[in-house]
């Protein structure tokens, strides 16, 4: 794979456009070989040593994570946007597959979207904002694709991934679910297309090292006795060994990603001027040093989406929407058509690849997503269909 440089903070140019947005779902045709997969954690035991990093010293890293680094770019403006390449299309949410939802004037945040914690290149853990969507076998998440294939080095993906909805210092309400299987498009994958800066993640079924949600209370954890041969097997911090007996952490099985949290529809081949929530982590300080959020709690920010490019990066077709979200963290943010505040749940129809201060006043006011086109749909469609399994 070939070094790109992470790209979240960008010059940025606009063009707004209208239109209506299409409901019958059309599948696009999809030359061969435009989705690239990759492989996480292959085996439970490979799963469960990737937790091991995670919980190792009362989940330490997970704590101390942080946000995804960001580049800071000048400002420059420039006029470009997407086309639809077929009809449009959507695919429901889990749960709305023969259902509409009411209509809501409170803002209920979305119970699929939390954090991808993975280590970078640097060594150190990091983490972006991701989403759960609807698939087959309900183990599909949604992120950025510089938050899964990694952007400074040469190496395919980023190392240990685990995704964890509604993680909060240390806490994780509905279990973690460790990456198995990583999809982009081809294109991003080889040619670093910023057009294609999205990925989807089937994970295995949620675990828990305990019967509490919190991951630094060791006092909770349950162990199992092992063999000497797979103790060996074995992180060294998910396994004891105690008058000449070996034990392993017994980690419980708590189910299925989309039937834990729900998942979001998809919406492809959207016309622009439409009204988004954009839900996230985002974290860090405006260009002018202002610091405006902690990245410790989910934030929304509501918004029409518009034509925009960014000469700065090799993209042709994104998508913008007037948002204060800072750089760091919000990559990978939930962009959500038609979002049911009653239910928590819309169509993800954009997933945050970068911001901008299109002004120039020292504050971020934009951010931009890959536009959600036909070959967004097969590389989803190829990684909906793909069953994981549990490691427990």
């Amino acid at each position: 794979m070939n070094t790109r440089a992470k790209r979240l903070i960008l010059p940025l140019g606009v063009a707004a456009t209208a239109g209506l947005v299409g409901a019958a779902l059309q599948a696009p045709a999809q030359a061969a070989g435009d989705t690239a997969s990759d492989n996480l954690a292959t085996s439970s035991i490979a799963a469960k040593n990737v937790v091991a990093y995670w919980l190792n010293q009362k989940a330490a890293n997970l704590v101390n994570a942080s946000p995804y680094e960001t580049q800071v770019s000048a400002k420059h403006l420039s006029k470009g946007g997407p086309s639809a390449d077929s009809k449009p299309g959507t695919v429901p949410a889990i749960g709305d597959e023969k259902k509409s939802g009411g209509t809501s004037k409170n803002v209920n945040l979305p119970r699929t979207t939390g954090k991808v914690f993975f280590r970078g290149a640097d060594g150190r853990p990091h983490w972006c904002t991701a989403t759960s969507v609807q698939a087959r076998y309900r183990n599909l998440v949604a992120t950025a694709g510089h938050c899964v294939y990694d952007t400074k080095s040469n190496k395919a993906t980023l190392d240990r991934w685990v995704f964890i909805p509604g993680y909060y210092q240390g806490k994780a309400p509905w279990g973690i679910y460790v990456g198995k299987t990583a999809f982009t498009h081809y294109d991003f994958d080889v040619y670093e297309d910023g057009d294609r800066d999205y990925a989807f993640v089937t994970v295995y079924n949620g675990i828990k090292a305990g019967g509490g949600s919190n991951l630094r209370d060791t006092a909770e954890w349950d162990w199992k006795q092992v063999d000497k041969a797979t103790y060996d097997k074995y992180d060294a911090h998910i396994r004891k060994a105690k008058a000449g007996k070996y034990y392993i952490i017994k980690f419980t099985d708590v189910g299925r990603l989309g039937d834990n949290v729900g998942g979001q529809g998809l919406a492809y081949n959207q016309k622009l001027g439409k009204y988004v929530y954009v839900f996230g982590y985002p974290s860090g300080s405006h260009p002018d040093g202002n610091h405006a959020f902690t990245g410790q709690t989910l934030k929304w920010s509501y918004g029409k989406t518009f034509a925009a490019k960014a000469p700065s990066v090799k993209a042709e077709e994104l998508q913008g929407v007037k948002s204060s979200f800072t750089g760091e963290g919000s990559s990978g943010s939930a962009w959500l058509l038609q979002y049911k505040s009653a239910r928590r749940l819309g169509y993800l129809n954009g997933v945050t690849s970068g911001v901008s201060d299109t002004d120039g006043n020292g504050r971020i006011d934009t951010s931009v997503s890959p536009y959600f086109d036909g070959e967004l749909y097969g590389v989803y469609k190829a990684a909906a269909s793909v069953w994981s399994g549990s490691i427990a």
